[in-house]
């Protein structure tokens, strides 16, 4: 795909963005229920905070939409182990929505949390909408963790292309290559890019198609798509498939917690107007966050009975408050450079406040 095709794509997702300010784009909302009712997981761990706030006070209600895939750990655990009644906190699942609904979903007022990567925040950002991230989620670890828990994989079907091992040998097919893509805009295509680049194959030999992880498997197996990059509760579904390992984030070149960035984020005016929700939240968030990369086997496993499908391993995430702004440049600068976003317009201090970081001294 040509640059100036993807720029116009960018282009139309701002639009979008600002579009959903006036009308609002969520649909198929189900009953709200809390994570553990939401998604049959059983009652909260032993020891847990009661769901509804009793001997706590009144809980502040924060929306999101209902998750099943990879993201939801952190959201489920928090929950499961009272961390949000806890802090104040009574998070609502409002329902299943579409990857493209969901900054208007924010925008909107029917949910007030979501999370993105920072160029997806960025190009929401540049389209109009006040959003600000408050506290990051995943991120990529360093090398010397278990390879189950980098950002993403990627895979061929070494039937198709049995000459293919890794990402430099995509120079030598003679047409343009399929990869699939959760949607643009985000750390899948960014990640993807940063390879293809340190292997000196052409952007422009990439076409992305939209899909979640779960369909990437029998995508690549039939040959709908070349290369499929997915995250970790799918590698070992790709593995059993017969598909090929040709890379995963740590080969971006990219440094320790700057693949797989990512943050919850608000809209500005509920910040704003609920900052203890918002410092509530931020804590529940990163305790269940730490406590995931603690007990990853029992992650793992609730996650799995949840969303349904075997998971191989959960993201590595952020165990504090702390926001650090370099790690957001890396992203920026690919939006920049490739024209999604005029230079020097947005800068971190655009995507994210620190405000909250004093309240996770003690996480």
């Amino acid at each position: 795909m040509s640059q100036s095709k993807k720029k116009k794509i960018y282009l139309v997702l701002g639009a979008v963005v600002l579009a959903a300010m006036a009308v609002g784009a969520y649909l198929g909302r189900t009953v709200a229920k809390v994570p553990t009712e939401s998604l049959n997981t059983g009652s909260r761990a032993a020891g847990g905070a009661a769901g509804d706030g009793s001997g706590l006070g009144e809980l502040r209600i924060v929306k999101t939409y209902t998750r099943k895939d990879c993201s939801l750990a952190p959201w489920l655990i928090a929950d499961k182990l009272g961390y949000f009644a806890e802090e104040g906190v009574k998070l609502v699942f409002t329902g299943e929505i579409q990857p493209p609904q969901r900054v208007p979903s924010l925008i909107s007022g029917d949910n007030d949390v979501s999370d993105l990567h920072p160029n997806a925040l960025a190009v929401a950002i540049n389209g109009g909408a006040k959003l600000k991230g408050v506290v990051r989620a995943g991120l990529e670890p360093a090398a010397d963790q278990d390879e189950t828990f980098r950002h993403m994989w990627w895979f061929v079907n070494p039937e198709k292309y049995p000459q293919v091992k890794n990402f430099g040998h995509l120079k030598d097919i003679d047409h343009n290559l399929i990869f699939s893509v959760i949607t643009t805009t985000s750390c899948s295509d960014f990640l993807a890019n940063q390879i293809l680049d340190r292997y000196g194959v052409p952007r422009d030999k990439v076409e992305w198609n939209n899909m979640p992880d779960v369909q990437a498997i029998q995508a690549l197996k039939q040959g709908h798509t070349d290369v499929a990059g997915v995250h970790p509760p799918f590698y070992k579904g790709m593995l059993e498939a017969g598909m090929l390992k040709i890379a995963d984030t740590q080969e971006t070149g990219l440094a320790e917690g700057v693949a797989g960035l990512g943050f919850y984020l608000f809209r500005e005016d509920f910040i704003e107007k609920n900052p203890e929700a918002v410092k509530g939240f931020a804590r529940a968030m990163a305790r269940a966050q730490k406590w995931i990369n603690q007990n990853p086997e029992q992650a793992r496993l609730w996650t799995q009975e949840a969303i349904g499908v075997p998971v191989s391993a959960n993201h590595y995430f952020a165990e504090d408050l702390v926001i650090i702004d370099e790690h957001i440049e890396p992203w920026l600068k690919d939006l920049e450079d490739h024209g999604v976003i005029p230079k020097g317009k947005l800068s971190p201090q655009d995507l994210v406040v620190h405000d909250f970081e004093k309240y996770g001294q003690d996480l």
